[in-house]
């Protein structure tokens, strides 16, 4: 089963409503969606294919290569099915691999039961013609295969990324409340930032959004800091068409901007840890990180863009002070930052009022299962009256 080289139906999957997104990096690679919608994209490639995807994708999840698709009323039909695929062709009988599932059907109470199916089938498949199970559990990295099963309709795939490409590796210390790196690169694309002048991100935390925006601004790619993929595991993997995909990931990257990007906070501790994660990341000295409160945040004549990532009254901070916090950003931006666009990325519609400016944009996001906004703001210059829709 050449499944590097066969070209079947691929998945790429992301959080909700970052597909437009999505749908930008992967048309740029030069691949032509088959389908978008609010998870995901359909298209057509190889496992190949899936490796320079792995690599090149900011704003995925997981690149799903399908297997077979077919029709399973109940649990034995599904492992009847699952039974037939050469397995021993795609699993080293002395490998690991596990399971993961997306199930809705009527026999199923709880998805580990389906997953405890596929797993008996491939190892029952692999015993039949090996002599010997392969280990599986609950580990993404090493085989992983998906099972998509709505109804009677069951899709089985290869998962060729393994651990999620939505954490981009290259943040070790979290911080609070920290921001998923996909969402926050997807929300930089969503600006339409020219990658070519003043980032600038007041309130930091731990870091991300101007971390993102430099990884962007340098075209570096998430696959430079991660060695582990699901593909790896697959019989039949060559390392080649790994390290060819990397070194064109290395050659493409530049070292240097000739804007500044600048990121702030009030707290020490959240600028240290983003200096630390902006270290792994290579751009460190890409960004001018300072300890103030955001109001003091450096605003350089030549404008670009401002964003704000603030507390939302969900998980952090207390609501009543948060209404100041806004209202302050909202007299930051009309003072300071003329010129500029200005974004405040936020959960909470009542505080956004608070900001007193009215958005040009307010670009619809998920921040885990939390309805958000990302409001963009025309700061004219030479008024600081609300621009209007």
């Amino acid at each position: 089963m050449q499944v590097f080289h066969t070209e079947s139906k691929i998945i790429i999957t992301c959080n909700k409503r970052l597909s437009p997104y999505l749908q930008q990096e992967v048309e740029a690679l030069g691949f032509t969606p088959d389908r978008v919608f609010q998870t995901g994209i359909e298209l057509t490639g190889t496992v190949d294919d899936c490796i320079a995807l792995n690599l090149n994708l900011r704003c995925a999840s997981q690149v799903l290569y399908l297997l077979k698709s077919f029709k399973a009323a109940d649990p034995k039909e599904l492992y009847d099915n699952l039974v037939e695929i050469e397995w021993e062709k795609l699993i080293d009988f002395s490998g690991y691999f596990s399971v993961t599932s997306n199930v809705n059907n009527e026999h199923i109470l709880t998805p580990l039961f389906a997953n405890v199916k596929v797993k008996d089938a491939i190892a029952d498949r692999i015993k039949s013609i090996k002599g010997l199970r392969p280990n599986s559990g609950a580990d993404g990295n090493k085989t992983v295969v998906h099972l998509y099963w709505q109804d009677d309709k069951a899709e089985i795939f290869l998962d060729t990324s393994g651990e999620t490409l939505a954490k981009h590796s290259y943040r070790k210390i979290p911080g609070k409340a920290p921001m998923l790196e996909a969402l926050a690169a997807s929300t930089i694309i969503a600006t339409n930032w020219d990658k070519n002048s003043t980032f600038i991100n007041p309130m930091c935390g731990s870091g991300t959004l101007a971390i993102e925006a430099a990884l962007l601004a340098t075209d570096k790619h998430p696959g430079l800091f991660r060695m582990n993929y699901g593909f790896m595991h697959i019989m039949g993997y060559d390392e080649q068409v790994f390290f060819v995909e990397r070194r064109k990931l290395k050659d493409k990257a530049k070292k240097d901007i000739t804007f500044k990007i600048f990121a702030t906070d009030i707290s020490e501790d959240a600028v240290d840890i983003a200096q630390k994660n902006a270290r792994t990341a290579g751009v460190e000295h890409l960004i001018e990180f300072s300890v103030c409160d955001f109001a003091d945040t450096p605003v350089p004549a030549e404008p670009g863009i401002v964003m704000f990532n603030p507390e939302y009254g969900e998980r952090l901070g207390v609501h009543t002070k948060l209404e100041i916090t806004y209202k302050r950003i909202g007299d930051f931006l009309k003072q300071k930052c003329l010129g500029y666009r200005g974004y405040v990325f936020t959960g909470n519609p009542d505080l956004a009022k608070k900001i007193g400016l009215k958005a040009a944009r307010r670009i619809e996001f998920y921040n885990g299962k939390l309805d958000c906004r990302l409001f963009e703001y025309e700061l004219y210059e030479g008024t600081k009256r609300a621009p209007l829709e």
